[in-house]
């Protein structure tokens, strides 16, 4: 979803999609990529509304390519409170809140009732599905993904819990101890997700 200043009125609010099936969605006008960097605009920017992880990356590699501005989406009815650090392109819905002490990377997304508590880093491109929870002292590497409802333990601040690098945290899973990067876990208490034998 991105807005652009056109040269003879107010911004405009399209979405952009690879392969637009529809003209307008709520509305608003659908764009190919390429459409919206030659549609004529004195200022163009986006907000990268797209969950998966890895695709949110291309996008915004592809965004930066071209020159196109980043903007961050954060809802009024957000909370965050004191020390809080967001890096650009984030998508903060509705309901979210943030403690204290907490720094995010680049385009981080908290989906609808997502909280982080104090004491957290999180990095680039991490999603929040909805009501997914962290608690304190928590280190969330890059391209991790933690599905609806899931709780993330709280860490120490001697030994922070860690969800590594490109991990995903099933829905509804209860995390108590350190996640590997790149692995899958499920369940309650949460564990790695078996791959299916060939």
């Amino acid at each position: 979803m991105l807005s652009m200043q056109s040269e003879t009125g107010p911004y405009e609010l399209v979405f952009v999609d690879d392969e637009p099936r529809e003209g307008l969605v709520n509305g608003r006008r659908v764009l190919s990529f390429d459409e919206f960097c030659e549609e004529v605009a004195t200022e163009r920017c986006v907000s990268l509304a797209v969950a998966d992880v890895y695709a949110r990356k291309e996008l915004a590699s592809r965004c930066e390519a071209r020159g196109i501005d980043i903007y961050s989406v954060v809802s009024p009815n957000s909370l965050q409170m004191d020390a809080v650090e967001i890096g650009p392109g984030a998508v903060i819905s509705p309901f979210v809140t943030f403690t204290s002490n907490i720094r995010f990377g680049r385009f981080f997304h908290a989906n609808l009732y997502a909280y982080v508590e104090h004491d957290c880093v999180v990095g680039d491109f991490v999603t929040f599905a909805p009501g997914a929870r962290c608690n304190g002292n928590v280190l969330i590497e890059d391209f991790a993904y933690l599905g609806a409802g899931c709780v993330i333990k709280q860490g120490t601040r001697e030994t922070p819990l860690v969800i590594g690098a490109g991990a995903t945290i099933g829905m509804g899973a209860v995390v108590t101890r350190s996640v590997p990067a790149g692995a899958t876990v499920v369940g309650n208490p949460a564990r790695l997700m078996e791959r299916a034998s060939a």
